[in-house]
């Protein structure tokens, strides 16, 4: 079982909308992954407007990818860089520590995560 953050097991973040590199849920990651897309995000109009002025944008659907669109309350996998990103810009949703994976701790601290960190 792959670990979060917090040393426990990783939890599952969301299957509606199914979310996760590898579309199980969970923010799991592997070489393939070069987002890294291992943080559990709740997701604000806040930061769905950021990432679509940096060029991602995860509000409109692509029915192709069968990919929904997301909206503010969504939970979502993030990549760890954009996250990042978006917390130095002062747009950064709140995490799910539990669902977040412990990989995200070899871009920032455990105490950075904590200070976005919400319990389910």
């Amino acid at each position: 079982m792959e670990k979060n953050v917090l040393g426990g097991d990783l939890q599952c973040c969301c299957t509606r909308p199914m979310t996760g590199y590898f579309r199980d849920g969970f923010c799991r990651t592997d070489a393939m992954d070069t987002g890294t897309h291992t943080v559990c995000a709740i997701l604000t109009q806040e930061f769905l407007a950021y990432s679509a002025s940096r060029g991602n944008d995860l509000m409109t659907p692509i029915p192709y990818w069968n990919f929904p669109g997301l909206k503010p309350g969504d939970k979502w996998c993030l990549c760890i860089s954009r996250w990042l990103e978006a917390e130095r810009a002062g747009k950064a949703p709140l995490l799910i520590l539990e669902a977040t994976h412990e990989k995200s701790l070899k871009y920032t601290s455990l105490e950075k995560l904590q200070e976005y960190a919400v319990t389910e």
